[in-house]
């Protein structure tokens, strides 16, 4: 078994144990950057996507379908997530693991060949039913190899994949665009995701499992109903729809209906996708709440940073990315920090706690920039809000595993993936919503008739668009784009502080795995 413990009993287990401690490591070290190969494949996708769009729709046409090219991705990556954890959970990690990194290269390889916006759309929507699992199962397997004790030293490197997609997935993307073209934008996915399957399937060994219970495919039929519904509330309100349209009410009532026939259906399925007695632990589910505000405040930051540095402070907008690096760089020595800490102590409590207050701390700091503001302080500023979330990242899904017995390892991970997701929607549609509506009511204030017409059609404009703009008009664009990220980090501030009401409530149980007497011993690995 993945989670079997070599306990030290006699010389003959002695020996034995010393020989597999010494091969064990190097094995998992190849499993781990497979994995991590995996795990950038994930978050590289839709950045390097991103910066390619407008050639994209310079060569196919359908800008009026453009959104739907991230939509259909963002909808079947989250519909599938807790699916392909439950049915890694039933039939074994390595095989379903490795189904949807085949899912997803398939995907890539067909939008990259795509000759209409349609094409890529429903081609898209198929890579992200791949990608659904490409995260869960990096989460689930090492959940499986490397008990929760030992699982802070891999923290750092984890972190340090974020960080790296985040910051180099547009300079990627803009430079393969601008060199190779954009579909290999998505054909870059093939030479990755080859080396991460050929490593998983020679080195990576877990037991195989049949379940003789079927797939609850009426439960996976209304979640995915239900979170199709709340994704397209949040991705359309406030932008394709007014948020009180019939279409955005009708949504939230199909989404409402559909979750609560999903939970309701739980209760009596035999092999329900999300079984709901995991909720019973009291950290996984004060977890699933970190991990939602985490998401929701993560991705509103990346969302508003770069937007800000690029209208008021005028920096590059190519070098988006490198604009996040005081956050980023935070991020990654304090995920390192907390892993080791928490591996050589045992003890986590603090991490969430910690975190959470400079979360806190550091977007109050960031909603009191404004067009005076230096490149360094809001730096700072970004660096205290990367220590926290530094502190969170990972401690939450160490924890909601801890919470969980080996046999939920699936849906514990998919769970805790799926919740940070629909953080991330919502940060997004929130704090975009709030954003765009006080930068129209600046401009309006500012440079009347002609400040609302300027941003009708979009709160942000490109750096193209602003250089075109009267000097008078621009520095009216500049105060509105600060007072809007003023607004959107406020209640990114005000959201933060539920994050601190749940870990205070954190109880510090002993993490599952090896003492000092004993080493981890995966099985075939």
């Amino acid at each position: 078994m993945a989670d079997t413990l070599a306990v030290d009993t006699g010389p003959a287990d002695q020996a034995k144990q010393a020989d597999q401690a010494e091969k064990q490591p190097q094995s998992v070290r190849v499993v781990l950057l497979a994995l991590m190969i995996t795990m950038m494949l994930a978050m590289l996708d839709n950045m390097i996507v991103g910066t390619a769009m407008p050639t994209i729709v310079g060569e196919l046409g359908g800008l009026e379908h453009l959104s739907w090219v991230v939509t259909a991705y963002t909808l079947a990556t989250a519909a599938s997530t807790p699916l392909w954890g439950k049915l890694g959970d039933m039939y074994g990690r390595k095989g379903v693991f490795m189904s949807s990194i085949v899912l997803f290269l398939i995907g890539s390889a067909l939008s990259g060949m795509a000759q209409d916006m349609g094409q890529l759309i429903g081609f898209r929507a198929v890579q992200g039913l791949g990608a659904g699992g490409l995260m869960v199962g990096v989460m689930a397997i090492i959940g499986d190899l490397i008990p929760p004790r030992e699982r802070g030293k891999y923290q750092g490197m984890m972190a340090g994949v974020m960080a790296l997609a985040m910051i180099g997935g547009p300079l990627v993307g803009g430079t393969i665009t601008d060199h190779w073209g954009w579909r290999w934008a998505f054909y870059i996915n093939l030479p990755l995701g080859v080396v991460a399957l050929a490593a998983i399937s020679a080195v990576l060994h877990l037991p195989k499992k049949r379940a003789q219970a079927r797939i609850d495919y009426l439960g996976a039929g209304l979640l995915t109903v239900g979170i199709t519904a709340i994704v397209l509330v949040t991705t359309w309100g406030g932008t394709e729809y007014a948020w009180t349209s019939a279409r955005i009410m009708e949504l939230i009532g199909i989404g409402v209906a559909a979750l609560v026939g999903f939970l309701f259906w739980q209760t009596r399925a035999a092999e329900p996708v999300v079984p709901l007695h995991i909720f019973r632990s009291r950290n996984f589910t004060l977890m699933s709440v970190i991990g939602f505000i985490t998401g929701f405040v993560m991705f509103g930051a990346t969302l508003f940073l770069p937007l800000y540095q690029q209208s008021v402070q005028g920096a590059s907008a190519t070098n988006s990315g490198l604009l996040l690096l005081p956050m980023l760089g935070a991020m990654l020595v304090t995920s390192m920090v907390a892993g080791r800490v928490t591996t050589n102590t045992g003890r986590y409590k603090v991490f969430p706690v910690a975190g959470s207050v400079l979360m806190v701390v550091g977007l109050y700091l960031l909603s009191t920039m404004d067009t005076g503001t230096s490149r360094f302080m809001s730096g700072v500023f970004m660096a205290v809000v990367g220590l926290g979330m530094g502190c969170l990242m990972q401690i939450t899904m160490l924890v909601a595993q801890n919470s969980v017995e080996m046999k939920d390892m699936g849906v514990a991970s998919s769970s805790t993936t799926l919740f940070r997701t629909l953080g991330s929607s919502f940060g997004v549609a929130i704090m975009g919503a709030l954003f765009n509506n006080r930068v129209q009511d600046v401009m309006s204030e500012r440079a009347g008739s002609l400040g609302s017409k300027v941003t009708e059609q979009s709160a942000q404009l490109d750096a193209e668009s602003l250089a075109k703009l009267p000097d008078a008009v621009r520095e009216a664009y500049q105060h509105a784009v600060s007072s809007g990220t003023h607004s959107a980090f406020l209640l990114g501030a005000v959201i933060a502080v539920l994050s601190l009401a749940a870990a205070v409530f954190v109880k510090e149980v002993p993490l599952k795995g090896a003492g000092p007497q004993a080493e981890v011993v995966a099985d075939g690995v």
